[in-house]
């Protein structure tokens, strides 16, 4: 027996109202996001994955997973700059151009038009900040705060290029032409400033800060400058209210790795 039209048509209004009802609920709290996105991790150096198989220990990770959901398929990009632009602007880099790792003055970085995860959520009322890596390009108008964030703080290349000018042979007298741009801290502003700085370009609507160098010594630490300045944002935007966007990029594992004396010492057959 085929259902009548009339019924039908009732059931389409009452999905159409049920559909209508929950997506409006659905914008009344818009849910948090910290993307977590660490270099040179496998899935078999976290705990939730390799379940015991691997001595690697990670508790924090794997309450996040048993908390949430563990997703065991991802297609990723195989160098930094490409799967980090894959990410955040969702497109191939072969679209974008950002296919290989970004160099000290490239002129390669995200493009002026691109749409970002930034972008899209700051216009649905998100506060945005990223926090540590970036490695989409080291030039003032490829800076993350004029690109959907509203906060930025970390550095722009992998943590061996931010080394090599404390090697004893790294030629002084080029850093400034050619040595990696310092660590940057910036805002996104509405007024644009068309201050040139040298090598990295016209400032445009943010406010930058040098935050200095990376060199051996504060490599050890910097990791939890990158977690006090995320978490102080997370609870800035709670006071305020929003929901917020985090993108979280710590310097771990990538080479060269410097450890602190609190973490030397966990360096045993325990761990």
């Amino acid at each position: 027996m085929k259902p009548k039209p009339k019924i039908l048509k009732q059931w389409a209004v009452a999905l159409c109202v049920a559909f209508i009802v929950t997506a409006a609920q659905a914008q009344d709290k818009k849910p948090n996001i910290v993307f977590i996105m660490g270099d040179d991790i496998g899935m078999w150096n976290i705990g939730a994955y390799h379940r015991g198989m691997m001595a690697g220990r990670t508790p924090n990770l794997d309450r996040l997973a048993k908390e949430g959901m563990l997703f065991t398929d991802y297609y990723a990009e195989a160098s930094c700059t490409a799967g980090r632009a894959n990410f955040i602007m969702g497109e191939l880099p072969i679209r974008t151009g950002m296919t290989t790792v970004g160099q000290a003055g490239a002129k390669i970085g995200i493009p002026a038009e691109a749409c970002t995860i930034a972008t899209a959520l700051k216009a649905q009322g998100y506060e945005t900040g990223q926090f540590g890596k970036n490695h989409l390009g080291d030039l003032n108008e490829f800076l993350p705060t004029v690109h959907g964030f509203d906060e930025f703080f970390g550095y722009l290349y992998h943590l061996d290029a931010m080394e090599d000018p404390a090697h004893p042979n790294y030629p002084q007298d080029l850093l400034d032409k050619v040595g990696p741009r310092n660590m940057v801290h910036s805002w996104a502003t509405t007024t644009d400033d068309a201050t040139v700085m040298p090598r990295w370009g016209k400032i445009g609507k943010q406010k930058i800060e040098d935050a200095g160098t990376l060199y051996p010594e504060r490599m050890k630490t910097v990791d939890n400058e990158i977690r006090d300045l995320a978490l102080t944002f997370i609870e800035k935007a709670k006071a305020d209210g929003k929901p917020f966007f985090c993108w979280l990029n710590p310097t771990r594992m990538h080479v060269v790795t410097h450890l602190s004396d609190k973490y030397e010492k966990m360096r045993n057959s325990e761990n």
